[in-house]
């Protein structure tokens, strides 16, 4: 029997006595029963309650429109709701920064005892990062004989055969092994063989008659098991199934045959100790199931995106996660760089590949939905900044946008799975999720009904203070980093409120439509739908904007609240462009004249 987190679940199984961890993942059939305790059922009922009540306070906050602060002439003001958000911005960045105190100022340990099985997604990937990847893989400071690496290929075809040869030539001087699969773990039905509809029969001649026999396995199965425990590196080409069909062949391959499990793509360049740094967390509190490494980005010099997406992922790492980090619930562990308990992993594997949402199953969200299964069995996710690499990110707008919607489906998503498990972790987590859960409607009704109900000066405050709020975090972060490159921070809000915000509620009209989400480097994007709420949005704002003017047309600016409001117009405008043109020259000085001159890619000695 095996409890798990203390008070969390019970595993029955009804074949064999299960004594430990291994018992329980080896031992089938397996029965999970949940038998809560009443501390259990009592932190559930605090859990809601606590989840309403925040939710209900900035409903409430909201609503009243209660201000705090105004000037004489009203037109500036300070509400109840906005001071919430600075609140919960302002207690987020204080825990981000006792999180990365505490991660510099631990001297962790490694025993080098674990064995750890490094495994890398690949589907269409550019040569050229293929093989940064591999390369840096290989520079990898930690014991070979303690690591094995699995690189599992998303298609079998002579088109993606460049990518298993890439690897054998990065590892040739090791024990490699290479299989081309024909099939994947879940295609394989003797009975449905393509394009005849008929069993597939093998033929016998036994005492004068005809027996029939249906295979039922695919042998390639066991040849992949066992290919995965001869060697130290394997490659693996399959059937095409999507990233989570290739995780799955990585992790059922490896069975129980090593302590933990990493995750990269095919796309990221490690840091030499990357692999290092994330083993001294597991092993540091077995309380911890799960932790994820800080995701840089390689082409952040690509374009405006590209340049944009490297600002807020340090945000997202260093910031965001690294508070949920202080409270030992990280919500999503990158897929470019995590490490996970493989005894804990295989217990919800299955559950995890069958995961379906409103009949669907889902192909998307793999890296969030197996952070949230460890999340569910009650263990703590972590985060450290000391474990770092380097990830490709989409430079052109559209292929960006895909991604973002693929992300905002499973954000959105996980979302509901998660709220199941609130009670069983810190209740930041639930604060957390009810917050940001929220969040994109507010910004929506706020955006909307300034632009429909207000005048032109309602327009330009919340424009103003958008800029205002992104330039103080902006202005934190070049604090917390030490680097004054993320003052351009602040120009990520165009993103958000022109292109974020509406594709999500693109995502949430599309949930169940199920993809690979960004595509394979060497496709040009073809989906062109994204651009559907994106014009929309424009059209909705276009229309409040012309509707405020056409009621200011008519309104007797002669009156003295309409003198009063002039200078207000004048000036707000004023700081508004200037601080644009400000910061568009120093990114162009920056980004086109300096970064340009550099590598177009970090150097990490690989």
């Amino acid at each position: 029997m095996y409890t798990g987190a203390p008070g969390v679940a019970i595993i029955d199984t009804s074949s064999s006595t299960v004594t430990d961890k291994k018992d329980a993942v080896c031992a089938a059939p397996v029965k999970v029963q949940w038998k809560e305790s009443p501390v259990t059922v009592l932190r559930r009922i605090v859990t809601v309650l606590f989840a309403l009540a925040v939710a209900g306070a900035v409903l409430a906050a909201y609503i009243a429109g209660y201000q705090i602060v105004w000037d004489s002439s009203k037109l500036f003001s300070f509400g109840l709701y906005g001071a919430f958000l600075v609140f919960h911005l302002v207690v987020q960045s204080f825990f981000a920064y006792l999180e990365q105190r505490k991660m510099r100022s631990r001297n962790l340990e490694c025993s080098y005892t674990k064995t750890v099985a490094l495994t890398i997604s690949a589907y269409q990937e550019d040569a050229d990062y293929l093989r940064q990847c591999l390369l840096s893989v290989k520079n990898t400071k930690y014991p070979s004989d303690k690591l094995r690496i699995v690189m599992v290929i998303d298609g079998n075809s002579a088109d993606d055969r460049y990518m298993l040869e890439l690897f054998r030539e990065v590892f040739s001087d090791d024990d490699v092994g290479c299989l081309v699969w024909q099939e994947n773990y879940h295609t394989w039905k003797p009975w449905e063989p393509p394009g005849s509809g008929e069993l597939q029969l093998s033929t016998v001649e036994a005492l004068g008659e005809m027996y029939h026999e249906v295979a039922l396995d695919d042998p390639g199965k066991s040849e992949v098991e066992e290919l995965i425990r001869r060697h130290r590196c394997v490659c693996i080409m399959q059937k095409w199934g999507g990233k989570r069909e290739v995780m799955y062949t990585a992790f059922k391959g490896l069975g129980d045959s090593v302590d933990y499990v990493q995750v990269c793509d095919s796309d990221t360049k490690l840091d030499p100790l990357a692999t290092l740094e994330l083993v001294k967390v597991l092993e540091s509190d077995e309380r911890y199931g799960a932790v994820g490494g800080d995701v840089r980005i390689l082409n952040l010099s690509e374009s405006y995106i590209s340049f944009m997406s490297s600002l807020r992922y340090w945000m997202a790492f260093n910031v965001e996660r690294a508070c949920q980090s202080f409270f030992d619930c990280v919500s999503c562990i990158s897929g470019p760089l995590g490490l996970y308990r493989n005894d804990l992993l295989q217990l919800f594997l299955e559950s995890w590949y069958n995961q379906k949402f409103l009949g669907t199953h889902c192909t998307f969200g793999d890296d969030r939905h197996l952070t949230n299964r460890m999340l569910s069995i009650g263990y703590a996710t972590k985060y450290t900044s000391l474990s770092r690499c380097y990830s490709e990110t989409p430079g052109q707008f559209l292929r960006w946008l895909n991604q973002q919607i693929r992300w905002t489906k499973s954000y959105f998503r996980e979302w509901l799975y998660n709220a199941l498990w609130w009670h069983k972790h810190h209740l930041w987590m639930t604060y957390e999720c009810v917050v940001a859960g929220v969040f994109p409607f507010f910004v929506t009704a706020t955006v909307l009904e300034l632009f429909y109900k207000g005048g032109l000066w309602d327009i330009l405050w919340i424009l103003l203070v958008i800029q205002i709020i992104g330039l103080g975090k902006a202005l934190y972060a070049c604090w917390l980093r030490g680097n004054p490159v993320m003052v351009f921070m602040s120009l990520y809000s165009v993103l958000y409120m022109t292109s974020l915000l509406p594709t999500k509620y693109f995502a949430m009209l599309t949930m169940t439509k199920s993809s690979w989400g960004t595509s394979g480097r060497k496709k040009i994007v073809g989906n062109y739908m994204p651009l559907l709420p994106l014009s929309i949005w424009a059209s909705i704002l276009l229309g409040g904007f012309s509707y405020a003017c056409y009621k200011e047309s008519r309104e007797d600016w002669t009156s003295p609240p309409k003198k009063a409001e002039i200078p207000y117009l004048i000036y707000g405008t004023v700081a508004y462009v200037c601080f644009w043109i400000v910061m568009i020259g120093m990114y162009w000085v920056f980004f086109r004249r300096c970064c340009r001159k550099r590598a177009d890619y970090y150097d990490i000695n690989v």
